[in-house]
């Protein structure tokens, strides 16, 4: 065991869900293979989204709330920037359903940290 602080699993999470959701803006803009430079992004984005998620678990962070969390920002993040990018419109449901998916990720990280652990010594 080292001397050294465990590093914080933020800030390469907040970086996975950037290159997620610049992979998926990237697939739309691809539009299928008619511009296939934007496959390139979509390919490097998505493998340092998954490369970084796993630094995020290595540091500490429970899997379910690492991938809850990188999930649900990605969905409204996407969903935000797809109706400024490329005029995609959102409905009154959508709306909703994307706070419910905000609620929900701010239940799932508040409840982590409400669960202490308790270490056993003999």
């Amino acid at each position: 065991m080292t001397d050294r602080p465990r590093r914080s699993a933020w800030p390469p999470l907040l970086l996975a869900i950037g290159l997620e959701v610049t992979a998926t803006l990237s697939l739309r803009a691809a539009e299928g293979f008619t511009h296939p430079l934007w496959l390139i992004v979509v390919v490097l984005g998505y493998s340092g989204s998954l490369w970084l998620l796993s630094v995020v678990l290595d540091r500490g962070m429970a899997v379910g709330v690492a991938y809850g969390i990188w999930s649900a920002i990605g969905v409204v993040l996407t969903a935000v920037l797809g109706t400024v990018l490329f005029g995609e419109l959102l409905g009154p449901v959508q709306i909703i359903g994307v706070g419910v998916i905000v609620v929900g990720v701010l239940l799932v990280e508040l409840g982590s940290h409400t669960r202490e652990t308790t270490e056993i010594t003999p």
